[in-house]
């Protein structure tokens, strides 16, 4: 179920004072992203600014989304946290509105012991939704280790990792050692996604496919189907921009890009803050020479076309 390109999507906010959810823009970015065929959604995650959503917030975005969506494609909600009880509290909600599955990261600042991560993810696993781990030293400041993955992975409610600690032995380490579960190795960085999808990956949690669905699934599906030189040929089509994702702090860049390619995104909330001039206009620049927006003062190209979203399905899955 969980396998290709599910973008870990935005969550756009209005420009005034209260910067309050943009709805109308979150089912537009969402029906857009569809259209282009990805595999499925990622909402709430750390692209989403899971940080500064309030439960209320959290809980709206994952609903809107299951409604949208409305069974086309997976739903994997974020729901972690470093407080276990906050991560069960948002893990039981989504799976009360309809998600598919969650992400969970490694618990941040607190660096539990190995007891202490078992216990955590058991718990949630035990919520009775498909829970996926998510490793990412950078933001954590702990590591998930390969024999600790290995562990959990036995667990039935634990059904995969999101791998971006950007050591491809490990991840090799990972997929080796979790062959025989009923478990899956999603790549949390776009330039990963070949080297890991190569190694036997399921595909990537991307933030490029805000951007750029098509491509991102064309490299995957290239992937899928043994086709290296298609695969090849597209990742360093698109490595500038996945360079481009990381000129500043995540979500920053990719906020900005989705914005000046004409789709609702909005201001980034603080603690973090709007990317430079300086940066914005190498951005800007980078975008042209992709061809996803028009060079100039202009407005920018739109990737899709207005009043072409589809109303939100009232009814929930459960």
């Amino acid at each position: 179920m969980f396998e290709g390109v599910l973008p870990a999507i935005i969550t756009p906010f209005s420009r005034n004072s209260s910067q309050s959810l943009d709805t109308r823009g979150l089912v537009e970015n969402l029906e857009y992203l569809i259209s282009e065929g990805i595999d499925g959604v990622v909402p709430c995650g750390s692209t989403g600014e899971s940080a500064t959503l309030s439960f209320e917030e959290h809980e709206k975005v994952i609903e809107l989304t299951v409604d949208t969506v409305n069974g086309r494609i997976p739903v994997v909600a974020g729901t972690g946290s470093n407080n276990t009880a906050e991560a069960v509290r948002l893990t039981k909600a989504a799976k009360d509105l309809g998600a598919d599955g969650v992400l969970v990261i490694s618990p941040y600042y607190n660096k539990p012991n190995k007891a202490g991560l078992i216990k955590h993810y058991t718990k949630l696993a035990e919520i009775g939704i498909p829970v996926i781990m998510y490793n990412v030293p950078g933001r954590t400041g702990q590591n998930l280790e390969p024999d600790l993955v290995a562990e959990l992975a036995k667990h039935p409610g634990i059904v995969g990792i999101k791998e971006a600690s950007g050591n491809i032995s490990q991840i090799s380490r990972i997929i080796e050692d979790t062959q025989d579960e009923d478990f899956v190795v999603i790549s949390g960085d776009d330039n990963m996604t070949l080297p890991i999808m190569a190694l036997g990956g399921a595909g990537v949690i991307s933030v490029a496919a805000n951007i750029v669905p098509k491509r991102m699934v064309a490299m995957s599906d290239a992937l899928r189907r043994g086709d290296l030189k298609k695969a090849l040929e597209i990742h360093y089509e698109l490595s500038p921009l996945f360079r481009a994702m990381f000129i500043d702090t995540n979500p920053i860049p990719v906020k900005k890009a989705v914005e000046l390619c004409g789709m609702a995104a909005g201001p980034v909330r603080l603690p973090l803050d709007e990317l430079d001039a300086k940066k914005t206009e190498q951005l800007a620049a980078m975008l042209v020479s992709a061809g996803l927006k028009k060079a100039g003062r202009g407005k920018t190209e739109p990737v899709r076309k207005k009043g072409m979203v589809k109303s939100a399905s009232k009814k929930r899955r459960r």
